[in-house]
């Protein structure tokens, strides 16, 4: 997607309010100048407790973009205060560090995406337009209602608010975990690839990881967090079945 590309696409995404937390001035200030073009609305920290201290306040916030490599306090350091504070707040890592090892960290903390600062500001863009528009009080602006929902067995998801709930119990999931749980389960029994999955909270073609399917360890690793989460809740929790070599399925119910 070139810039001109993008810009006739970001016309219902202009007002959102951004903040970012870097260490590095050039960077930061060449992002949140690129960003303001685009007509986001951007706050600029140059460390993490200064924006932890701001987002206590309740500022209304729809997304966050995160360093890693900073003094003090890192970015996954911030991140865990910041799924105290705000647990849906989406959030993604902009950071120097390629290894796979740091993209799982952050995703297992509570990241949405985990972006290279090395690509360009296109692609960067594109990934900030992939995460859903949230209200102020942090539920995802889908324009439904926050009363419509989808029940298979004991699962509810709420898909106004992206909330998910089993047995009648609240399950903590980011959104791009809800975003999986609501691919798998909305076609109880139909296997569905690691690709597939994959693209539903990435976009299509993006790529990550080692090699050409590097992508199914980043599938697994969520898989694996959110199956977690549901056991967290109900140790019986088996709904979520794995088809070897292929994907995933939701088991339907009985």
């Amino acid at each position: 997607m070139t810039l001109s590309e993008a810009h006739s696409t970001v016309t219902g995404d202009a007002k959102r309010r951004l903040a970012i937390v870097d260490d590095d001035p050039l960077f930061r200030e060449s992002i949140t100048q690129n960003l303001r073009d685009f007509g986001y609305r951007v706050t600029e920290f140059e460390e993490g407790l200064s924006f932890i201290n701001w987002l206590s306040d309740a500022p209304d916030i729809d997304l966050l973009l995160l360093d890693w490599k900073m003094p003090r306090m890192n970015g996954i350091e911030v991140l865990a205060h910041v799924r105290k504070i705000a647990p849906e707040l989406p959030v993604i890592f902009l950071t120097v560090l390629g290894d796979q090892i740091y993209e799982e960290a952050a995703l297992l903390g509570g990241a949405v995406d985990f972006v290279e600062k090395s690509r360009s500001f296109s692609i960067i863009l594109r990934r900030i337009q992939l995460i859903p528009a949230t209200q102020p009080n942090g539920s995802a602006d889908t324009g439904k209602s926050p009363s419509d929902t989808i029940e298979i067995g004991g699962l509810v998801l709420d898909t106004g608010s992206r909330r998910a709930y089993w047995n009648e119990r609240r399950v903590d999931l980011t959104l791009s975990e809800f975003e999986m749980v609501h691919f798998l389960a909305r076609d109880p029994g139909t296997d569905i690839s690691y690709r597939d999955i994959y693209d539903v909270v990435r976009g299509e073609g993006f790529s990550a990881g080692f090699g050409e399917d590097g992508y199914r360890a980043n599938v697994r690793s969520a898989i694996k967090r959110i199956r977690q989460k549901f056991r967290d809740i109900d140790v019986d929790f088996d709904q979520i079945e794995n088809y070897p070599g292929f994907g995933y399925r939701w088991r339907p119910p009985e």
